[in-house]
């Protein structure tokens, strides 16, 4: 990156967030976080979303401002919203913007002079020509950051003209102690589901949508419900536009009353401890921040091999190639036979894994020293 600091005076960071829905916004508040004890102030705004105290709590940065758009008024040109960011930047000092997903990297480019960190979540982000047009236009201070080495290797890929350093990764972090805090005890985790407390739990946590591939978790649980506990159960927690093409699945396969659709549950990291296994059937999956939360439970993991779960899980889980619903069966079965010994070893590397890689700490190690990144500290 070139060189960002711009003199003793210069201490505040905007952060410019599309919106907080899902995940993005414990991504404001990693993102935030990576200032800790710089010195710098952390200016949050929000394009899209209304204005929310709990929200701005939980962004951990110094102002918090909602722009309070909808998602029809960000078509198109975005001329006022640019008007709007050019006017917040005008009345601060920032050093950098940190600009999340592609419509507010692109609201950024041209509402400031500054240098700009776009974060990718997401494959696919520089196929459309207008993209890649766009990201050669503002080359001299936009710099990339993907999710996952995956996500990195697919904007490498769609922008083959930038150097490399100017394109890296750093991975999605959790507050470790503070996820672990929230999770409920098993007992009560249970209890909160509605489980009985003797069952062998394998559970999904998603949105019923095709990336998701929920067809295969279906499948491969009844391969495996043959050799699991007697009574074992799957648990879905989401909703989406499939489930009910995946309750007649389960019904057609014969073991409808072996799955359980919770539906939407609020928080659902908190019950993690209520599974015995945690299985992402994911066939499209850029990073999988519910990995680092089942991991975080000691939940011992199965994960199609796409994206970015074989980067989280390393040799802490259970791998199998997406889409085969063999591979995940004999996967279920592998997690529920391992041994004490196994499992433990398991459960500590998953814990290192968590504390090298995917902790607030880690990520501020990794982004103090990303090539040319230059602010005092």
């Amino acid at each position: 990156m070139t060189d960002i600091a711009q003199g003793p005076t210069a201490k505040r960071i905007l952060q410019f967030c599309h919106g907080y829905d899902g995940p993005f916004l414990d991504c404001a508040r990693q993102y935030a976080a990576l200032f800790d004890g710089s010195g710098y102030k952390v200016t949050t705004v929000f394009l899209t979303g209304k204005k929310d105290a709990q929200v701005a709590e939980k962004c951990h940065s110094d102002e918090v401002i909602f722009m309070e758009y909808s998602s029809a008024a960000i078509r198109g040109l975005k001329l006022k919203a640019i008007r709007e960011l050019r006017q917040i930047a005008s009345k601060r000092d920032f050093s950098l913007c940190i600009a999340h997903r592609s419509k507010p990297t692109y609201i950024a480019c041209l509402a400031t002079s500054l240098p700009i960190i776009g974060i990718h979540h997401a494959f696919g982000d520089f196929e459309r020509l207008g993209r890649k047009l766009f990201a050669h236009a503002f080359r001299q201070r936009l710099h990339l950051l993907a999710v996952s080495d995956a996500v990195r290797d697919d904007i490498r890929r769609c922008l083959p003209g930038w150097p490399e350093e100017r394109i890296q990764t750093l991975y999605n972090r959790i507050d470790i102690d503070s996820v672990r805090r929230e999770q409920l005890p098993r007992e009560q985790a249970r209890a909160a589901l509605g489980l009985p407390e003797g069952a062998f739990v394998v559970g999904n946590v998603g949105r019923l949508h095709e990336d998701k591939d929920q067809a295969t978790l279906i499948r491969g649980f009844a391969k495996a419900l043959p050799i699991l506990a007697q009574g074992s159960l799957l648990v879905i927690i989401g909703q989406g536009k499939l489930e009910s093409a995946l309750r007649a699945l389960a019904s057609d396969l014969g073991i409808a009353d072996r799955v359980i659709f919770k539906g939407q549950v609020p928080n659902a990291r908190q019950y993690f401890n209520a599974l015995d296994i945690f299985a992402l059937t994911s066939d499209h999956e850029p990073f999988g921040m519910v990995l680092l939360e089942a991991m975080a439970a000691g939940v011992p993991i199965v994960a199609s091999d796409c994206g970015g779960a074989p980067e989280v899980l390393g040799q802490s889980g259970e791998l199998f190639e997406r889409g085969d619903d063999i591979g995940l069966a004999s996967g279920l079965v592998a997690l529920a036979e391992l041994d004490e010994g196994t499992g433990s070893e398991r459960k500590i590397a998953a814990d290192r894994r968590l504390s090298v890689l995917f902790s607030d700490a880690a990520a501020r190690e990794r982004f103090w020293s990303l090539p040319g990144l230059d602010l005092d500290e």
